[in-house]
């Protein structure tokens, strides 16, 4: 079968005599392995570690493990194919509310809805990291999101609060819990600061663009991630009104670049460097599989390629990296407009963000259209289904086959930095009878965004003390 896929593709490539040098591998071997139905998951152990340098504490590290969002999720009679629709719904909702933020008019004095709100549409996310909060410490299962600052959970009393997985968390029985004054300059922090004037207390507030909601105290508290790493006094969403698509995680994590975010309290200790891996999503098993972020500097490796942070004056949240151009079948496509990638400092529109909580990659129409396209044209020898699925207008049909030729996909970044994606990270099953996709979707927004199918597998470095981002393959 490979043989005669070869065969239907050996034309085109005698079609391209003019090409650039191949800067990747033309082609790839998927295995193609339809989606499957598991047993009730179970969510992954709690295996925290903690790993300390004998020298400083600027060289300390902590490790966390991550499990996919479907290995933890609450309803044990759903198909693998139900969790893969929910997941492509939710996921259109957090581009929605992403590119509903980014098309408000963007003033200096940030007197609208603030970056933090940016962050989140549907409060699960797609990956988890669980932590201890407070004293005692009450176990949590959290959302890491890049896309948002601000670091939050469900508390009691709540007078609104969705189905979690594990116990509320109760600030009354926590001796480390300390609520944030109105008065105090950290209330003004927030981008939509609030008082209870009967109470002195700060309240925070984030708002999705699908209407979901977390409201509640602003305070300080303990996060214990090991029986030696505990960090005191990190400042904490402590949500009584929490109301949406969030789903069985306490509460989140923003790993983005503002004030409030989890790196930047760190960074006195570990400095404003993290990585994580996020495993494949196809391994939500009995035994999920897991992997780690990792804060500090034991998070950045040696040798590792970099490609420069580019930073949005209008919205400090994001991580912007400048995409300068994408090769199908280790040929750079030709004729993507730069106005397309790139963000614009003075207006603070377009670019491409880098996101833990969007699954699929959107690229500005044009770009992905022809993208779109150069991958079709390399796929000639494979069955393509008329129509597509949910956001997926490309699909395919390997049923009965044990490996096929697809066209290597890459994206290349300033600075020499490369995202050579293997095929799983593509071309993605969406049913049990063998219907693959081509797992990018277009959109009509300028901003771009790399999701986290894209993601797995690789270490993604995130070193804000020199800001720049690297892709390490196989980082799990």
């Amino acid at each position: 079968m490979a043989s005669s896929l070869l065969f239907h593709l050996l034309p085109l490539l005698l079609l391209l005599p003019h090409a650039t040098t191949t800067l990747t591998p033309s082609h790839q071997t998927l295995i193609p392995t339809p989606l499957q139905d598991y047993p009730t998951p179970t969510p992954f152990a709690e295996t925290l570690t903690h790993t300390h340098s004998p020298h400083t504490a600027e060289n300390s590290s902590l490790h966390l493990p991550i499990s996919h969002h479907d290995s933890l999720h609450l309803s044990s009679n759903l198909t693998s194919h139900s969790l893969l629709l929910l997941r492509l719904n939710r996921d259109t909702a957090r581009v929605s509310s992403l590119h509903s933020l980014l098309a408000l008019p963007l003033h200096s004095n940030r007197s609208f809805i603030s970056p933090v709100v940016s962050g989140l549409s549907y409060g699960s996310g797609e990956y988890f990291t669980r932590i201890g909060i407070g004293t005692p410490q009450t176990q949590s299962l959290f959302v890491l999101d890049t896309g948002s600052d601000i670091i939050w959970l469900q508390c009691a009393p709540c007078r609104r609060c969705y189905k979690q997985t594990g116990r509320i968390f109760n600030p009354r029985k926590s001796r480390s819990y300390r609520s944030v004054p109105c008065t105090v300059p950290l209330c003004k922090r927030l981008d939509l600061p609030g008082c209870d004037k009967r109470r002195r207390q700060c309240l925070y507030e984030v708002s999705y663009g699908d209407g979901s909601v977390t409201t509640g105290d602003l305070s300080t508290e303990t996060l214990t991630f090991s029986g030696r790493a505990r960090i005191g006094r990190v400042v904490v969403g402590c949500g009584h009104d929490n109301e949406g698509l969030f789903v069985a995680a306490a509460g989140l994590v923003g790993l983005g670049r503002g004030p409030l975010s989890f790196p930047s309290q760190l960074a006195h200790r570990y400095g404003r460097q993290f990585s994580y891996c996020l495993v494949d999503r196809t391994s939500s098993g009995v035994i999920p599989k897991t992997s780690s972020i990792v804060f500090g500097m034991g998070s950045v490796p040696a040798g590792i390629k970099f490609t420069p942070m580019v930073r949005n004056p209008k919205l400090t949240t994001f991580y912007y990296v400048d995409l300068i151009g994408i090769s199908i079948g280790g040929t750079r496509i030709a004729g993507l407009a730069q106005s397309d990638l790139h963000l614009n400092r003075q207006t603070g529109r377009g670019g491409v963000i880098v996101d833990s909580g969007t699954s699929v990659t959107r690229l500005s129409r044009s770009v992905y259209v022809a993208v779109r396209d150069a991958f079709q044209a390399g796929t000639g020898g494979l069955k393509q289904l008329a129509g597509g699925f949910s956001l997926f207008d490309t699909c395919y049909d390997l049923s009965g086959k044990s490996a096929v030729k697809v066209p290597t996909v890459a994206m290349h970044f300033a600075g020499g930095a490369d995202l050579v994606l293997p095929p799983e990270n593509y071309l993605i099953p969406v049913d049990t009878k063998g219907t693959f996709c081509f797992a990018f979707a277009g959109t009509d927004s300028r901003v771009s965004i790399i999701g986290n199918i894209q993601q797995q597998g690789f270490r993604v470095v995130f070193d804000g003390d020199r800001e720049r981002m690297g892709f390490i393959p196989k980082g799990c």
